[in-house]
């Protein structure tokens, strides 16, 4: 579940539509670590991009839960909301005020509350309206935002507020027709009396001093001079601070002065009743009312997340829950992200029955930076915030998330370094177990170094031992061969550029880092005599550790740089298979496209032979019946001669039409012959060639063809030729030999008569008949 703080009136501020008291279970992450971390910067970040002041309160009181299901569910409601954002939806929360002290009051049974607080009461209402209906209108696309919704309260009662109390908090006339006699009264009866004094003043005009009608006391008043207050009857309400003036009513004027304060009382009894009937109209409606609050804080809390997660880049991890392996891919601090234009991301894996990474390397080559960085983004997406990781992260969800970062010295408490981080390794192991992630930072150091090792390796392995999930950095070589040797736990380090002495920050499992202490001060100018003499100080089995570490490092450099050679030859090979597969599918295109013309062509050309065949037969036709009512050998002899040249005329132009379809076919053959698909085997391209005309001028078409002796595409040609001259003569059938051979032949004849409609079918006859050394094609009729 992830849980809500209570604040400290005793109202939980909402985040989601999950709640839940701190004090009923044990906090996933402590306040202490939290602050090792600086889990309270990275909630700032993202409170930062509500639109309400409560939004950002509910967002900062965020923290992890512990229940896998309801992580995932919180991150994927971010997931939704994200992706309605990212295409430009208008989905935006509305700015809300802060309405529990509203809330509180509305529980004392006959309090009432005052103008400003039932306009703010109509706020939430219109805003509860409005965000209620965003979330009706996204749930199909976004379901899990959509949830949020609830039945906001009624527009008669955002109507009755509308039309009572104005947008400063002030009760309107229009609130009830009572208050409206008694404010036209008020303002008549003001009017009167100003309307008297100033009569007065006119009178007295030799008496009166600088200035107008005034309030003193709350009575209207007229200056008069020191000197000539025995002109004016009245009561002195006050004087000027030289005492020069005095303010008098006169005596003409106190009964309506009167009148006007009864008029006033009258006025604010009035407006106190408003008051009280609207408080009861929202007072009968304070459920719907705090429901619709607290569901426009969690739409607004969800808007800031979702915001973050954008302008990040982060994408939603999957969550599973601990013990399991961690995945982190682009990972990147969140803090580092909000400083700096460009952030190095990282990847960082454990396995399963490999809990354990200690991570070493150079001072500045940002192991604390890594360690914060995995504590912040378990603790943001364990608390529904998407931490700036890329995708196929996987992270476990830990019912504990402790932190052992930074210098625990304190004076006030009597405590030292080392002995600060003692107290917080004892408490790390008093409650770490499988489900826990544990994040240590140069632990071992601040004693003598050999037993601060020896510590930190008991440390180490029992943490191991109990399957804790432990990210550990150091400068300890003997941290760094216990890793090595320990079964569970293994080395890792940040890549660090030996030759410019800069971090990478990249992640490398496997290889401990060294610790480049004698190459950074020699960079930092140390006296040669210095660096030489602590070269000769340096233990041997030291020395000779460093410089295996040093091979390592050359080796994985070079696998490296190879690694990087062999993805960018593959990179190149995957475009130009890319290229290829789009030249295939052109040319396949291509193909499709040059059979639709041929068939159009074919089917063209025999409408058109149709159309010539009945206008022959017309004109035989009208010859036939010209000649049957011949009456004289004359007439009859020059019908017979009309029938001859009609046929003649027709059977000349239907042989020269059905002659240039032919040549069509045999170009548009040509040219796909010519288009081979990228890595198919090539051929000489099909050359045009045209029947001669004799063909079909001049003889009949033959019924066999024989094919032996003849090239693969002479046989082709030969093959298609043939076909044109039996359909051309009404042929059913058409015989051809090809011999047996080694069946390459064959297997061309057939693919021709495979892709040729005119063919209805084809298939070798009887042994005694040629058996598979020719082919019958059946035509279609």
């Amino acid at each position: 579940m992830i849980h809500t703080r209570e604040s400290g009136d005793g109202i939980g501020v909402p985040m989601t539509r999950f709640s839940g008291t701190p004090s009923s279970f044990a906090p996933v992450l402590s306040a202490e670590a939290a602050e090792q971390i600086e889990f309270g910067q990275v909630l700032e970040l993202v409170a930062q991009r509500a639109v309400s002041q409560v939004g950002g309160h509910s967002v900062r009181r965020r923290f992890p839960g512990a229940a896998a299901d309801a992580v995932q569910d919180e991150l994927a409601a971010v997931g939704e909301l994200c992706a309605l954002l990212d295409r430009g939806d208008a989905f935006v929360p509305e700015n809300i005020p802060d309405a529990r002290p509203i809330l509180e009051r509305l529980a004392v049974s006959g309090s009432v509350l005052e103008g400003k607080q039932l306009s703010e009461v109509g706020q939430v209402v219109a805003a509860a309206r409005n965000v209620a209906a965003q979330l009706r209108r996204v749930g199909s696309e976004a379901p899990r935002v959509g949830g949020l919704a609830v039945e906001p309260p009624p527009e008669h009662l955002l109507r009755r507020l509308s039309v009572a109390i104005g947008p400063d908090g002030g009760v309107q006339d229009g609130a009830s027709s009572e208050l409206a006699d008694a404010r036209r009264d008020l303002r008549a009866t003001r009017s009167r009396l100003v309307s008297r004094l100033e009569d007065l003043m006119q009178d007295l005009s030799s008496a009166a001093a600088g200035g107008g009608v005034t309030l003193r006391s709350s009575r209207y008043v007229i200056p008069v001079r020191r000197e000539a207050r025995s002109k004016v009857k009245g009561i002195v309400h006050g004087e000027s601070s030289s005492g020069a003036t005095l303010f008098v009513e006169p005596h003409e004027a106190v009964q309506l002065g009167n009148d006007l304060n009864a008029c006033e009382a009258l006025e604010s009894r009035v407006v106190i009743k408003v008051l009280r009937e609207l408080t009861e109209l929202v007072r009968a409606h304070v459920d719907r009312i705090e429901d619709g609050w607290r569901m426009c804080v969690a739409v607004d809390d969800l808007y800031a997340r979702a915001r973050y997660a954008n302008d990040v880049g982060a994408k939603v991890p999957t969550v599973v829950p601990a013990p399991a392996a961690m995945v982190v891919r682009q990972g990147r601090h969140p803090l580092l992200l909000a400083e700096l234009a460009t952030v190095v991301p990282f990847d960082l894996d454990t396995e399963d029955g490999e809990p354990v990474v200690v991570v070493s390397g150079p001072n500045t080559g940002g192991k604390t930076v890594l360690l914060k960085a995995v504590g912040l983004i378990h603790a943001m997406a364990q608390s529904g915030i998407i931490p700036p990781v890329g995708e196929g992260t996987t992270l476990p969800v830990f019912g504990g998330i402790y932190a052992d970062i930074g210098d625990h010295q304190s004076i006030a408490a009597s405590l030292s370094t080392f002995s600060g981080h003692l107290e917080a390794l004892k408490g790390v192991l008093e409650a770490a177990d499988a489900r826990s992630l544990v994040l240590l930072d140069e632990f071992g150091t601040g004693t003598d170094p050999s037993e601060g090792a020896a510590l930190a390796g008991a440390v180490l392995k029992t943490l191991c031992d109990r399957g804790c999930t432990t990210i550990a950095t150091t400068h300890l070589n003997q941290l760094k061969r216990l890793a090595s040797e320990t079964a569970g736990a293994v080395n890792a380090s940040l890549q660090f550029d030996a030759e410019q002495l800069e971090p990478t920050y990249r992640v490398v499992k496997g290889i401990p880092g060294r610790s480049y202490g004698l190459a950074i001060a020699r960079r930092l100018g140390f006296p040669p005599e210095v660096l030489q003499l602590a070269e000769q100080l340096q233990p041997d089995a030291e020395r000779s550790f460093e410089s295996l570490l040093g091979d390592l490092e050359e080796r994985e450099k070079s696998l490296l740089q190879r690694e990087e050679s062999v993805r960018a030859d593959a990179a190149r090979l995957d475009a130009v298979e890319d290229r290829l597969s789009q030249l295939r599918a052109d040319l396949a295109e291509r193909g499709r496209s040059l059979e639709e013309t041929a068939r159009q062509m074919e089917t063209s050309g025999r409408a058109e032979a149709r159309r010539f065949l009945l206008e022959a037969r017309k004109r035989v036709e009208d010859a036939m019946a010209l000649a049957r009512l011949a009456t004289d050998e004359t007439t009859a002899k020059q019908a017979r001669k009309l029938v001859e040249d009609g046929v003649r005329v027709e059977a000349s132009a239907l042989q020269k039409l059905e002659v240039a379809a032919r040549k069509k076919g045999w170009k548009m053959r040509g040219r796909r012959g010519t288009e081979t698909p990228a890595g198919a085997a090539t051929s000489p391209p099909m050359v045009e060639r045209p029947a001669p005309p004799s063909t079909l001028t001049e003889s009949a078409a033959a019924s066999e063809i024989d094919l032996r002796g003849m090239l693969g595409e002479d046989a082709e040609d030969a093959v298609v030729r043939a076909l044109d001259e039996a359909v051309v003569a009404d042929l059913a059938s058409l015989r051809i030999i090809h011999g047996k051979g080694t069946g390459a032949l064959r297997h061309r004849v057939c693919d021709v008569l495979r892709r040729d409609r005119r063919v209805a079918s084809f298939s070798s006859p009887p042994a005694h008949q040629g058996g598979w050394g020719v082919t019958v094609a059946e035509l279609q009729s």
